[in-house]
């Protein structure tokens, strides 16, 4: 059986990693305008990797929880796959194997200029002075609003491949990513984790909703698919 998670900021915000979408439309004091587009490093390049060293700091400064480790311990019996919305290593640090990031890593610094020269940062700050092998300035891997998502492709295959797709912490309003659910194939079975879980308005498909944060909804999950194994 394949199982393929498709996690979004919810199953962070449990280990105490702060939202993109909080009510007041600013993530840590700040527009997403002022951090988060291409437009914003060539204007204020400082403010920009300042911001992020904090979030990859941050990162540091907290741990998986029991969503991230249950997802990794299914691996001992099926074959799972995690697509993942968010930026942290969580989910590597709880142990899953293959995790496949839509829209970058905080832990990864990448050339301004060309595609695919990557720096692990091994938990370091970008500097401004911080220059890619092409002599680019360093940048956050990090997709920002208003850029390609490179590898949606390659969701897209595992997502098509799923017997089971368990959505995990997502409004699923950001898009391309939130199309990856019409990939399934005909007889995918769906679940949709989230306390505020609806079934999306355009689906035609059965897709089981359990209303529960990520810790809490993905034990429910495998009590399910232990009752339909048995």
């Amino acid at each position: 059986m394949n199982i393929v998670f498709f996690t979004g900021a919810g199953i962070s915000a449990e280990s105490g990693i702060k939202t993109f979408r909080d009510a007041d439309g600013l993530w840590e004091d700040h527009s997403i305008y002022e951090v988060a587009t291409p437009e914003a490093f060539e204007r204020n390049p400082e403010l920009v990797l300042e911001f992020y060293n904090q979030r990859r700091r941050q990162m540091y400064e907290v741990e998986p929880n029991k969503a991230h480790v249950a997802i990794a311990k299914m691996q001992e019996e099926f074959q799972v796959d995690v697509v993942t919305q968010n930026v942290d290593n969580l989910h590597e640090r709880a142990g899953c194997k293959n995790v496949l990031h839509l829209h970058g890593e905080l832990d990864k610094g990448r050339s301004s200029a060309v595609d695919g020269h990557y720096v692990d940062l091994g938990g370091k700050a970008i500097q401004p002075e911080d220059r890619a092998k092409d002599g680019s300035r360093l940048r956050p891997h990090v997709v920002w609003f208003g850029e390609a998502v490179p590898a949606i492709e390659a969701a897209a295959v595992k997502i098509q491949n799923a017997d089971v797709l368990v959505i995990v912490g997502t409004s699923l309003q950001v898009y391309p990513a939130a199309g990856l659910i019409h990939e399934t194939k005909a007889n995918c079975n769906l679940y949709y984790i989230d306390p505020k879980a609806e079934i999306p308005a355009e689906l035609s498909r059965h897709i089981e909703l359990i209303n529960e944060p990520a810790v809490q909804g993905v034990q429910t999950f495998e009590e399910i698919l232990r009752r339909k194994l048995i």
